[in-house]
């Protein structure tokens, strides 16, 4: 396949994962999966991708302030260390089965914050300013190994996390979650090269997708700091639970026509409370410019 074709998957993955703070690798590895490149291969090239992806992105992320570098440091060298061992892992062991209850975990986040920002009820109790070392080094480590050894999960994993259980704005998750993103890549790629798992790395496939989604990072940036709140929030729900429920449906064989059925009936529902979101955020929003402008 020509390069511009990995170039658009990079670009449209790198600009999910900039906005949403997930799914650059979930959604190249599908596609090479999808294209026949065993799981061991696709991760490989994904990772390799995200050195430059991941480096654009937490750059563009730093430069619109989106990027909180305490939690970095904690979260992303717990992360390099899991990512090593899995990477290390994947060119041993199958884990297809991990990674069906990966999903259940996954999709029981993603309607925590569907029920949190599209419905405003917590299910779960938030950490009461900085999360601490506590909650971001297992949480890191679980991540990068997963991440490594699945082709993708550190946004999933991370980011429905971190936004469950603080206080920090989605936009500021994404980017640090993001810039973190880069130590995985790299300690990821290392164990790669350790397990002599390049020789048959397809390079073209690398170079199209870090030159699509190097591209598209500051946009993908941009758009990350400037969408709402709330409505925010809920589609990263909503595409977390229609991600892993379609993971979960086809390891169970359910028909391909039964599984279209429920993901649109989920999106149609993402969507609405999206929109309700959206205007009870702008309400709240005119309320407290009215109140304001009252005492002035």
């Amino acid at each position: 396949m020509s390069i511009l074709v990995f170039a658009l998957v990079g670009a449209l993955a790198q600009l999910i994962d900039g906005t949403l703070g997930m799914a650059f690798g979930i959604t190249s590895s599908s596609l090479l999966v999808a294209l026949s490149a065993t799981p061991l291969a696709a991760s490989v090239a994904v990772h390799f991708a995200e050195l430059g992806t991941t480096f654009a992105s937490g750059a563009s992320h730093w430069r619109t302030r989106n990027v909180d570098w305490r939690i970095v440091v904690r979260l992303g060298i717990p992360g390099a260390v899991g990512a090593a061992i899995g990477a290390t892992v994947l060119a041993h062991f199958s884990l297809t089965d991990a990674k069906v209850w990966m999903s259940w975990l996954l999709l029981t986040l993603g309607v925590v914050l569907i029920a949190r920002f599209g419905l405003g009820k917590r299910l779960i109790p938030t950490i009461a300013g900085q999360p601490t070392s506590g909650l971001l080094v297992p949480l890191g480590a679980f991540a990068g190994f997963i991440d490594a050894s699945g082709g993708g999960g550190w946004g999933p994993i991370t980011t429905p996390t971190l936004l469950s259980v603080t206080t920090l704005e989605p936009r500021r998750v994404i980017g640090t979650v993001s810039a973190s993103e880069f130590l995985v890549a790299l300690a990821a790629s290392g164990g790669f090269i350790g397990g002599s798992a390049t020789s048959d790395l397809d390079w073209q496939v690398v170079a199209g997708l870090l030159l699509g989604g190097v591209l598209m990072a500051p946009f993908a940036a941009l758009l990350a700091g400037r969408l709402p709140h709330a409505p925010f929030g809920t589609l990263i729900g909503g595409v977390v639970v229609i991600t892993n429920a379609r993971t979960i449906m086809i390891t169970n064989n359910i028909s391909t026509s039964v599984i279209a059925s429920a993901l649109i009936a989920v999106a149609c529902v993402v969507v609405a409370l999206t929109v309700a979101a959206w205007r009870r955020e702008h309400r709240l929003g005119v309320e407290h410019s009215f109140f304001e402008e009252s005492a002035q």
